[in-house]
């Protein structure tokens, strides 16, 4: 028997590898597991290449849980270690490995290790008040070992019996971590990080694990149905996905993966960090902010690739030249795939669009490079149904919707059934209204007037139809210049949180009595300001601005003129005002509620 002290220079590291080598316990399952299948698939190598003889018989690993000794052990078939590779792995490189390791990254957030100087190994001792090694090398004649450590410096190192080749790592549970003696709990680690590794795993006698995931395979052997059934293995709750995209790349950096695009119908749907990252089928993490771009992030799937530095921070990883070159990659494949669906069977992505929008005008507005490729299969859908790209839309509204500076102008609606008024006289007139009512299209419409030449958005309420492409002002009325003004002075109410101004046109007869607008640009930075905490909560607390447009050429105003009972007079002009305000959604408490005393008043009035 050998006994002796490992060979470090802090005394007491493990104390430091509980508190900084992991930010969660039970990290240790995926790391021992992890070295368990290194050494298995090391096996595999060693045995291709002739260097190791005999039957490689079934290569597996298996998670035993004993209750009574508190102990839980991970066995592998892999090559094992002699006694010499014992001392050198454990007590010598692995342990120098960690010192180094801990000065370089300690308090940078590092809990992903996987690979490094064998530290994994180590984790051990985050749940073990003492940690047992028993190996066997596939090396012939070679003598099993038992290495036994209580977590202090000293170790003992000793001859044993083990008929097979492989490594048993046998945990005796601290008393703060008995809860890995619960199979359940075992269970749900296992399925979190070690689901997709690529040699068999079992626990409780039950395979756990896909070893051949279909990311590991090349698209040209995969069906549609190899796909969806991928999908419904990560996500069995879930609707079939619209599409998805397989990753497979070798160089300039090693990436594989399949991303699918979800179906997305409301927006409270929307779901982040649904993407997960592996390292050679090592579970990591599903946070890929810095990875995927975050226009991408509603995107589901995984990513493979041994070429991101995993224990790093996120402040590196952003400046990472593979995490760049990754990004950018991901960027591309998804906005050809997109261009391909929208050019090969355009019908299907019209049909898809109500869950493809978000991801498409989330990425031009947050991806330069992605707006030159998305403008070409950007596609915006009118209130009568069509769809149109963006040089469709100029072209079908060339000469109507040009302003006064040449700019095309794009009029929209953000709630067709509340704006349905103001749709129907813009379609009148010959006007092509798209929808544009997703949580995220307020910023779309700046963004892209921004992004794109000569092109103005105006929704459809913001002004008199006549005046929404800003060529002319409104007609003439056919009252007098007196009765414009005392209509002027009638519809001149006060009306609590709004700065209402009050004109006088001539409208067709067959548009509305009175028109409530709000001017697009503050109303744009009200919207804009509510969603904003600080400065931004003042500007949207401001009183709306808003024009009560009164059409003189309207039959129901002679009327209103000729009436002699003023108090009727003006419950009836306050109640136009109102049902212009209604239409905007402007009415509300205690306005409303008078709006609907003065109309049932009106009713019974003789």
């Amino acid at each position: 028997m050998q006994k002796g002290n490992i060979r470090v220079q802090t005394e007491n590291i493990f104390p430091i590898i509980k508190k900084f080598l992991y930010s969660e316990h039970d990290i240790f399952i995926r790391e021992l597991v992890s070295n368990a299948v290194d050494a298995t698939q090391k096996m595999k190598t060693l045995s291709s290449i002739g260097e190791a003889k005999g039957e490689l018989g079934e290569l597996k690993i298996e998670i035993k849980i004993d209750a009574e000794k508190k102990t839980v052990t991970i066995s592998d078939r892999g090559i094992g270690m002699t006694g010499e590779e014992v001392d050198k792995y454990l007590n010598q490189v692995a342990f120098s490995g960690a010192e180094e390791f801990l000065d370089k990254y300690k308090g940078q957030n590092e809990n992903n290790i996987i690979g490094h100087f064998g530290l994994g190994f180590y984790s051990s001792f985050m749940v073990s008040e003492k940690v047992e090694v028993i190996t066997r090398s596939f090396k012939e004649d070679a003598v099993a070992v038992r290495w036994e450590c209580d977590g202090s410096p000293e170790f003992t190192l000793e001859d044993t019996e083990k008929e097979t080749r492989g490594t048993d790592i046998v945990m005796y549970l601290n008393e703060e971590s008995q809860e890995f003696l619960e199979p359940h709990r075992i269970q749900t680690v296992l399925e979190k990080f070690c689901r997709f590794l690529p040699v068999p795993i079992f626990f409780e006698d039950k395979q756990i694990n896909n070893p051949t995931p279909a990311w590991t395979k090349k698209p040209s052997e995969l069906t549609t149905e190899d796909y969806q059934n991928f999908y419904k293995e990560l996500y069995p709750f879930n609707e079939a996905p619209l599409f998805w995209i397989h990753l497979n790349v070798d160089y300039p950096f090693n990436l594989t993966g399949i991303l699918y695009f979800p179906k997305i119908k409301q927006s409270y749907e929307i779901q982040k960090d649904k993407i997960q990252l592996y390292s050679n089928q090592v579970f990591v993490t599903d946070e890929v902010k810095e990875i995927v771009p975050e226009f991408l992030m509603l995107l589901q799937g995984v990513l493979d690739s041994p070429d991101i530095p995993l224990n790093v921070s996120r402040s590196y990883l952003q400046g990472d030249p593979n995490v760049r070159k990754i990004n950018a990659h991901i960027t591309k494949k998804v906005a050809d795939k997109l261009e391909e669906i929208f050019k090969t069977d355009r019908t299907a992505f019209e049909e898809k669009w109500e869950s493809l929008g978000l991801f498409v005008k989330y990425g031009m507005m947050t991806d330069d490079k992605f707006v030159e490729k998305a403008n070409k299969f950007l596609i915006l859908q009118d209130t009568e149904g069509k769809f149109f790209t963006l040089d469709e839309y100029k072209i079908a509204t060339e000469t109507l919707q040009k302003n006064k500076d040449g700019k095309q102008v794009i009029l929209y609606t953000t709630d067709p059934v509340q704006q349905d008024a103001f749709i129907q006289q813009a379609v009148a007139k010959g006007y092509k209204v798209v929808k544009l009512e997703t949580i995220i299209d307020n910023g779309f419409v700046n963004q892209m007037e921004m992004k794109w030449e000569n092109v103005q958005f105006v929704r459809v309420d913001s002004d008199i139809t006549d005046n929404l492409i800003d060529k002319q002002e409104g007609g003439e009325s056919v009252l007098s210049k007196d009765d414009e003004a005392k209509l002027k002075e009638l519809f001149g109410v006060k009306i609590p949180e709004l700065n209402v101004t009050v004109e006088v046109k001539g409208l067709s007869v067959d548009a509305p009595p009175v028109v409530a607008t709000r001017p697009e640009f503050m109303r744009r930075m009200k919207d804009m300001a509510s969603m904003q905490g600080g400065m931004g909560a003042f500007y949207a607390s401001m009183p709306d601005e808003v024009t009560l447009t009164v059409n003189g050429n309207h039959p129901l105003f002679k009327n209103i003129l000729a009436e002699t009972e003023k108090d009727k007079q003006e419950k009836q002009v306050h109640n136009l005002a109102d049902l212009a305000l209604l239409s905007q959604g402007l009415l509300k408490g205690n306005t409303l509620t008078n709006f609907i005393n003065r109309s049932v008043d009106l009713m019974g009035a003789k």
